[in-house]
């Protein structure tokens, strides 16, 4: 049996051994802390960012417009967009996006073609015939038109806008954007009416440098509806034509509110189960404006006219 003095001092052995294993425990966690703030130490792994896809090439429709030479011949060199106002600051941008203004961005839904955005570029030509292309807007007497590149058609939401063609010496036009150009057309590349081109460049040129802008034209035309052919209460596509800035979206009136449709290549909004077909109808432009139109009868490939037009800007 231990006596009182043996036990105190087992008592006082014990303590000192918890005192000794609590400091070594502290001087591993104050070591490891050290080590983690020391310069260089390497942080925990971060997922990359995401790189946006390039959009899909769209396929060329029966209504596309045949080429001239001059218009598929190989680029010499990607066309780049400058900004009609840079700064200091401003960083090149890449191939065939734009640099916008230095103002804070006002149109979100205007997609890759901004207004108040100078694109660099080349003008090639090609046989408009009876004006008619991809947009499928129908022929027309008008042939100051053009073909966009497929990067900037963008699905067609280039379809319909008016876009302002500066040559390098000086001479200019104002075209409409009724068909696309594929492949070898670059992104900034514009494939202009015979016509058009003729008021930039004699035609035996074939080829020549130009800058161009979206505009938003004087016009007395009003917006006209059209629904396509074998459009039905059970499936309708449905477009908008003589509009004069580009469309950003369509909406249906439905028993459950709006319904935005989604676009296609050939420049129709579709509703492949038949909700809103005939109903009210919400157009929206790029710069937010949204025009609603009562409803209008599903009447296959006639055209509809509204006594609706957006702003202009």
């Amino acid at each position: 049996m231990n006596t009182p003095r043996q036990a105190a001092r087992q008592r006082r052995h014990r303590r000192r051994l918890l005192l000794g294993a609590t400091a070594l425990i502290t001087a591993g966690v104050l070591a490891c802390l050290v080590m983690a703030l020391l310069p260089g130490h390497p942080a925990d792994p971060q997922p990359a960012a995401a790189t946006p896809l390039a959009t899909p090439h769209a396929r060329a429709t029966a209504a596309s417009r045949t080429s001239s030479p001059a218009a598929t011949a190989s680029p010499t060199g990607s066309p780049t967009p400058t900004s009609a106002a840079t700064t200091a600051a401003a960083r090149p941008s890449p191939t065939g996006t734009p640099r916008p203004r230095p103002e804070p961005a006002t149109t979100p839904r205007a997609g890759r073609l901004q207004p108040h955005t100078t694109y660099q570029g080349v003008a090639t030509a090609y046989d408009a015939g009876d004006g008619n292309g991809a947009c499928l807007f129908g022929p027309s007497p008008d042939l100051m038109i053009a073909a966009m590149n497929t990067t900037d058609y963008e699905t067609s939401r280039a379809c319909g806008a008016y876009v302002l063609v500066r040559a390098a010496n000086g001479k200019s036009v104002t075209v409409r954007i009724t068909n696309e150009c594929p492949l070898p057309c670059a992104p900034g590349q514009l494939d202009l009416s015979r016509q058009a081109f003729a008021e930039l460049a004699d035609l035996k040129v074939g080829r020549i440098p130009i800058t161009w802008s979206l505009v938003s034209p004087s016009t007395s035309d009003t917006i006209s509806i059209r629904y396509k052919t074998g459009s039905s209460s059970h499936w309708c596509a449905l477009q908008a034509i003589g509009h004069r800035n580009p469309v950003a979206e369509l909406e249906v009136r439905t028993a459950a509110g709006w319904r935005q449709l989604p676009r296609t290549s050939y420049n129709y909004f579709v509703s492949a189960d038949g909700s809103g077909c005939g109903s009210a109808i919400r157009l929206t432009d790029i710069y937010g404006e949204r025009l609603t139109i009562d409803g209008m009868a599903v009447r296959p490939d006639v055209v509809q006219p509204t006594r609706l037009q957006f702003a202009r800007h």
